[in-house]
């Protein structure tokens, strides 16, 4: 293996390790050695990968992004009509903030609040990250409009994208605090009413 592809597997390697105890811990409680530790690397060689602590939470969420979206896509490029995708992302999102491994998946919900105001870097890979998702699924909400299967959204679809996404964070966000699903079983009544969709398809 040449030396590029080594270095890139074990900073992918430390990504990986991260990730999990970012979630559970968020990012000021977890220290540099505890993630080295946890991904048996030397302790002196975290800055061969990263540049700084703030580059590493940084390249963490564009790592997490990368990963969210080639889900995303694979949701709504599935067969059938863009509606039927649509849902199928949202029912997707509520399974996976419900249950044993609720927290194992957003790291929106779980380091947004805190890294915002700690880190410019970390606030635009979220930002930049964040538009991502909402024009994937404004296309989505287009392409609905255009094969029948959403023709009662709303005319813009970027703007109910936008809507969509700030009301699930929100729920998920709400669904932690609670420790019950209510906000999020909400969120999918309400992603119904504003795509004019029958609650019972």
């Amino acid at each position: 293996m040449n030396p590029a592809a080594a270095i890139a597997d074990v900073r992918q390697h430390i990504l990986d390790v991260a990730h999990p105890l970012l979630l559970s811990k968020g990012f000021t409680a977890v220290g540099l050695a505890e993630v080295l530790a946890a991904a048996r690397v030397p302790k002196g060689s975290f800055y061969h990968y990263f540049g700084s602590k703030e580059a590493f939470g940084e390249a963490l969420l564009e790592n997490y992004f990368n990963e969210y979206l080639a889900r995303t896509d694979a949701l709504l490029s599935a067969p059938g009509p863009a509606a039927q995708r649509l849902l199928a992302y949202f029912h997707d999102w509520l399974d996976s903030q419900t249950g044993e491994q609720a927290q194992s998946r957003c790291l929106v919900v779980k380091l947004g609040a805190e890294v915002c105001d700690l880190s410019e870097s970390m606030r635009t890979a979220l930002a930049q990250g964040t538009r991502r998702i909402i024009a994937r699924l404004a296309a989505c909400i287009e392409a609905g409009r255009q094969d029948g299967s959403l023709a009662s959204a709303p005319a813009d679809p970027q703007a109910a994208a936008a809507a969509l996404y700030q009301n699930w964070l929100g729920a998920s966000l709400l669904a932690k605090i609670t420790r019950d699903r209510a906000p999020l079983d909400t969120a999918l009544v309400g992603t119904r009413q504003l795509l004019g969709l029958n609650l019972y398809v």
